[in-house]
């Protein structure tokens, strides 16, 4: 396919990129935990409370195991996956005597090791906050919470008189209940409700300063995760979470890297180890780099222990170790040294595309021969219908829309396999299935077969390397950047950013595995009630 103008120097010149140098500053030490769970094999039945703690107790030895292995690495902070105590599937009925009232540490300090009779029926809390205290590290865990209401004077409170609470428990390293988050999107769990009022939950270490918390569904919504971030300037996130994979945009491990990249944030996930329901991936991410876990076919933990640099602003201050931050959804620009002049108005020209790559009509060609122009298509990935344009030949010059929002690619490919057929393909409109969220997305996707209904499907696996340069005409600033490379490889762009009329932009060059996805995942958090 022809290049429209450009040549093959220009596009190198054009992905060329170098990633921001991080300055020296304080660090700690995370550690996160995919666990195995041992599930209760029917959940939706009633059992006693010896029962439950019978059930619990099982997953907890093994959270004592990991926790202690983690405090022999140098961990301070170790975080525990959503569901790993007591499973999932419950009924609101069935899950009774799994629940343990969780005060508030707001109003009362307690450290449930230090004083086990203060409340009763704490078993749980007894033995994280024990874990906590002698390993003398802070550790994050999810369990289900209750908490007593009263009808007649919160309209809210449920017909049984209590909240029932999807809740994440943080404990210092004496042992002392730091934080408490009730989950505000829930995903098809009938056993909790969403909490009354959406909760912003930070605690604070001696060791790192802030962290904002938040639960697995959650990342995808602007509350709270969008506001810990952009209102309330919190860069370190604990994030337990119970995430079923579905390529080829929200695998795991794929979206936990976008958010931390595109938020500039630390995020510190742990997700549940469940090979028959497609859940695993956990990780340690920073906005540069990532350590992270996704196994498909074991049915093993996995520990992660990585250092960190300390991101807190109010721990930096004005010193050196500020310059690493970065402003949360503005991209990843090139260092100074590395823009040439000629890019510094606007990284992608739109003179690069044709009349018809400008957003007219679908078809239309200004040339006598249109033959080598791509037809758009139609396909469904992740539920939604995607218009899609196929890549041809060794290099192109693309654009594909949904109504006026459209996808820009520019791309050379540096070896090709047979057999492989790569889409860019845009939507904009709202997702309905699995929850209900509005979604701007360009994606550049290897398809699972030659046919073009096969775009859009799940693949780990390509050969094809490529190079490129994406962008889209985003209406929100929540954009979310991603490179998926083959088995699971999480890439990350050479740099992002927006360039003028509203383009936010990524580029690639120089992959070592094959390309199964990148995407720009933008969320229009505005438009999901309508």
């Amino acid at each position: 396919m022809a290049l429209c103008g450009l040549t093959a120097a220009a596009l190198a010149v054009w992905l060329s990129g170098i990633h921001p140098v991080r300055a020296e500053g304080p660090s700690y030490v995370a550690a996160v935990y995919e666990h195995r769970v041992v599930l209760n094999p029917d959940p939706r039945e009633a059992v006693e409370r010896s029962a439950a703690l019978e059930h619990m107790n099982k997953n907890l030895d093994v959270f004592e195991e990991q926790t202690a292995l983690a405090a022999k690495q140098g961990a301070q902070i170790i975080v525990f996956p959503e569901d790993a105590i007591h499973g999932f599937n419950y009924t609101r009925s069935s899950i009774a005597s799994y629940l343990e009232t969780v005060p508030d540490p707001g109003r009362v300090t307690w450290s449930p090791c230090a004083d086990p009779d203060r409340f009763q029926n704490t078993e749980v809390l007894h033995r994280l906050s024990c874990m906590a205290r002698k390993n003398h590290i802070f550790l994050a865990a999810n369990m289900p919470d209750h908490q007593v209401c009263d009808r007649l004077v919160d309209p809210l409170c449920p017909p049984d008189g209590q909240y029932q609470f999807n809740t994440d428990v943080v404990f210092s390293d004496n042992g002392t209940i730091v934080a408490r988050y009730h989950k505000q999107n829930l995903y098809f769990e009938a056993a909790f409700d969403t909490p009354p009022t959406c909760e912003y939950v930070t605690f604070t270490t001696p060791f790192a300063g802030r962290f904002g918390v938040f639960t697995c569904f959650d990342i995808l919504f602007r509350e709270p995760a969008v506001t810990l971030v952009k209102d309330m300037g919190i860069r370190q996130l604990v994030y337990p979470t119970a995430w079923m994979n579905q390529l080829p945009l929200l695998a795991a491990v794929q979206f936990q890297r976008s958010f931390s990249y595109s938020a500039g944030v630390t995020l510190l996930a742990a997700n549940v180890r469940a090979a028959a329901l497609g859940m695993t991936g956990s990780g340690i991410f920073t906005p540069w780099d990532a350590l992270h876990h996704h196994d498909a076919v074991g049915e093993t933990g996995k520990l992660l222990v990585k250092r960190l640099p300390v991101l807190d602003p109010s721990v930096l201050g004005d010193g050196a170790g500020k310059a690493r931050l970065l402003v949360p959804f503005s991209g990843h620009p090139k260092t100074e040294a590395a823009v040439e002049e000629s890019e510094k108005e606007e990284p992608w020209p739109a003179s690069s595309f044709s009349p018809m790559q400008s957003g007219l009509e679908p078809g239309y060609c200004p040339q006598e021969d249109c033959s080598d122009q791509p037809i758009p298509f139609t396909s469904t990935m992740m539920y939604d219908n995607f218009t899609l344009v196929a890549l041809q030949g060794r290099e192109g010059n693309l654009t594909v829309c949904d109504g006026s929002f459209c996808c820009h690619l520019l791309f050379q490919r540096r070896r090709s396999a047979k057999g492989e057929l790569y889409a860019l393909g845009a939507f904009d409109g709202l997702h309905v299935v699995h929850g209900t969220y509005y979604l701007e997305v360009c994606a550049l996707v290897r398809c699972t077969g030659l046919e073009k209904e096969s775009c859009g499907g799940e693949t780990e696996h390509a050969q094809t390397l490529v190079d490129f340069h994406m962008h889209g005409t985003f209406s929100t600033e929540q954009v979310y950047a991603g490179v998926l490379g083959s088995g699971m490889t999480l890439d990350r762009p050479d740099r992002s950013g927006w360039g003028s009329k509203g383009r936010f932009y990524m580029t690639r060059t120089g992959m070592t595995t094959g390309l199964v996805t990148a995407v720009l995942y933008g969320r229009v958090y505005e438009e999901d009630s309508m």
